[in-house]
């Protein structure tokens, strides 16, 4: 037997090493990131930190309603807190770079937890309906941006490596991972546990990623100070007064856009599944669009790419709008998974171009206050859209509802395309930061 057995092993197939350096080459770029010192906490830290994103919103409207049964007063004050955050945003982040990550965070944390607990009190003791507007909005003005942190801390260390578009390209994908996890988890906490669980979960998540982020000291950016910029290409007046970043000019309605374009295709998706009785199965619909754009993220982020920059958010924003133009022909759930799938691909790869234009375009002293910009003008998005969108629906139906996410995506990609020359580094005029 020990003859036969040495035989067979002697002609048994060895695994071909190529297929092996295959399958491991995509994921290289991202094992390179993180032999970084610190790296891999700070990020996991982030990850951890924000998927209130997506989850405090739901959570808001889940517990109002579910504790007073006013749907509408409920979707209102989860549109304060996201308009709130789109206000505030931008200024914490200028904050941010001037005065340090942690020195912001920790004060700005204990606003946003005295808020939440606010909130959960006065829905609880059924106060007047004021008392749920002021902390819902101020929980939502306060909650820490720790996406454009996470993506500062990783300019800083990869400034002028190629593997930068590696980890923005993971960031993307750990944000579409809270928005396949956070709404199902929220939803199951608020309904099988009770209304406040959502929310409360949510901000012990915050609190306790936020916690550890700012506790990674080696890792975070330096305050950059008026006076540590003298000498710059950039006055000081323009710094102070002007845009952080020139092609926030187009950007910032490009992503309130598509802010307004992801709220429609959601809620009409909830509408859809409900007109085919198989409510339950939109929110693994949107799963699967998560999924998508996750995949597509991994995808674009293990490249090396030619082609500028500029052009790239161009085309997947374009792929993109194109895909969500044909959700009001699909005639079932099963076309439209597949479908919603394949339109995800582009997404996580059009933020990724997005953020990495501003990035390259920041002004000295002012990375994190551009990127928050895109954050915001997302938020302002989701807002607005939300509240046309749910009308729309109610009165003509989902497919119509699509049809409106596919007029707000259309709008998006003319918008960058009028724009593109400004969003290109190369053009004489956007100075180089």
């Amino acid at each position: 037997m020990t003859g036969v057995d040495d035989a067979q092993r002697t002609t048994s197939p060895s695994p071909d090493p190529r297929i092996s350096r295959r399958l491991i080459r995509p994921l290289q770029p991202y094992a390179e990131i993180f032999r970084i010192p610190g790296a891999w906490r700070f990020s996991a830290a982030a990850v951890i930190g924000r998927m209130p994103m997506s989850m405090f919103g739901l959570g808001t409207v889940l517990l109002i309603a579910g504790t007073t049964g006013r749907y509408g007063m409920a979707g209102a004050v989860s549109a304060a807190g996201s308009l709130g955050y789109a206000f505030s945003t931008p200024r914490i982040s200028r904050l941010v770079d001037s005065r340090g990550q942690r020195r912001v965070l920790l004060p700005l944390l204990a606003v946003f937890t005295l808020a939440t607990v606010t909130l959960i009190a006065a829905v609880q003791l059924r106060l007047p309906t004021w008392a749920f507007f002021v902390p819902g909005t101020i929980a939502g003005a306060a909650m820490p941006g720790l996406g454009t942190m996470v993506r500062a801390r990783w300019s800083v260390l990869l400034a002028g490596s190629s593997r930068l578009h590696a980890a923005f390209s993971f960031e993307s994908v750990a944000d579409e991972l809270c928005f396949v996890i956070g709404p199902a988890a929220v939803t199951l906490l608020a309904t099988e546990v009770f209304p406040a669980a959502g929310v409360g979960i949510a901000a012990l998540l915050c609190v306790g990623g936020t916690l550890w982020f700012a506790a990674q000291r080696g890792t975070e950016p330096a305050p950059t100070r008026t006076s540590n910029l003298r000498g710059s290409r950039v006055s000081g007046a323009a710094r102070v007064r002007g845009a952080p970043a020139p092609g926030l000019v187009v950007l910032a309605p490009v992503y309130l856009l598509l802010g307004a374009m992801f709220v429609s295709v959601d809620l009409s998706t909830v509408a859809f599944a409900q007109q085919f009785g198989h409510k339950p199965l939109a929110g693994f619909i949107l799963g699967t669009y998560a999924l998508g754009s996750a995949t597509g993220g991994l995808w674009y982020g293990s490249r090396q790419w030619r082609t500028p920059v500029a052009t790239r958010f161009a085309l997947t924003l374009a792929l993109t709008v194109t895909g969500v133009a044909t959700f009001w022909a699909q005639p079932n759930l099963i076309t439209l998974t597949c479908v919603i799938y394949l339109c995800g691909l582009t997404i996580a790869p059009t933020l990724i171009a997005g953020f990495s234009l501003l990035e390259a375009q920041a002004q000295p002293g002012r990375r994190t206050e551009a990127m928050s910009w895109l954050s915001s003008g997302i938020s302002v998005g989701v807002a607005v859209g939300a509240s046309v969108v749910g009308f729309i629906i109610d009165a003509h139906g989902p497919r119509v509802g699509y049809a409106f996410a596919a007029g707000c995506g259309v709008a998006c990609a003319l918008t960058c395309l009028a724009g593109l020359r400004r969003l290109r580094p190369e053009d004489p005029e956007v100075p180089k930061g």
